[in-house]
């Protein structure tokens, strides 16, 4: 009843749009370009066997290996960018330019050095992850109260007493909200990978189905997609809450 209420117009506008798709999608009758949402449903109730127990973990096991190095190698380098502004002058360009490449247009690349296996997935989500974490932590970490870095200099601080006093509580909040956008981008992220190259995977599993012109079976796994983006998204959002209680206080 609480999500009712403060959700109630993104919960009505949902049901209006698939209402719409429901009756849009019997007037054309053509369910292998456009499947009603009931005929998706039914499609992924029958394969729910399929995709749970053998291209979900195949997909989950990507997005969390991923996210993992994307978490390591965002922190480490936005600290690093925080410290040392030679390493700064001389990544930071090289992070922007990494998002003016297209991701579809690298993917291919990736699977020609890795082939089929876990990496050339792996790579195509850190690739699209890493940018947010980064960008986000290194804003936060320069956003310290300078005011309150020359009081504790005054009394006497260190840089690592400062770094772990003002910088990084108030780096964290910026971290999370980089994580959230990761979290959503890591299912793209592992959808492109396995759609153009793989052996297993919720995506292969849709472009196995659009081989077979079967239009619910498309749409079964990235509905199931979807809600995976959607779960993780929530957990980052509650380990945030747990987290940054002082700030809810404040």
């Amino acid at each position: 009843m609480k999500i009712w209420r403060e959700y109630t117009l993104t919960i009505s506008l949902l049901f209006i749009l698939v209402f719409f798709w429901e009756v849009t999608a019997r007037i054309i009758n053509m369910a292998f370009i456009l499947p009603s949402p009931t005929a998706i449903l039914v499609k992924l109730w029958e394969l729910k066997v399929v995709l749970i127990a053998e291209h979900l973990p195949a997909t989950l096991l990507i997005i969390f290996i991923g996210l993992a190095i994307s978490i390591l190698l965002g922190v480490g380098l936005a600290v690093s960018m925080n410290q040392s502004k030679i390493i700064e002058k001389a990544f930071y360009p090289l992070i922007i330019f990494s998002q003016m490449v297209p991701t579809v247009a690298l993917a291919p690349i990736f699977i020609l050095w890795f082939g089929y296996s876990i990496w050339s997935k792996v790579l195509v989500t850190v690739l699209i992850t890493f940018f947010p974490i980064t960008i986000n932590t290194y804003d936060g970490l320069r956003s310290g109260s300078k005011e309150l870095k020359e009081l504790l200099l005054t009394m006497g601080a260190r840089k690592k007493d400062i770094f772990f006093i003002v910088n990084v509580p108030t780096a964290l909040p910026h971290f999370f909200s980089g994580l959230k956008v990761a979290v959503t981008f890591s299912v793209i992220g592992a959808a492109i990978g396995e759609w153009l190259g793989a052996q297993a995977g919720l995506g292969y599993f849709s472009r196995r189905m659009m081989t077979q012109f079967d239009g619910a079976g498309v749409f079964a796994p990235i509905i199931l997609l979807s809600v995976v983006g959607i779960l993780l998204f929530l957990l980052v959002k509650w380990i945030e809450n747990k987290s940054l209680k002082w700030r809810q206080s404040q």
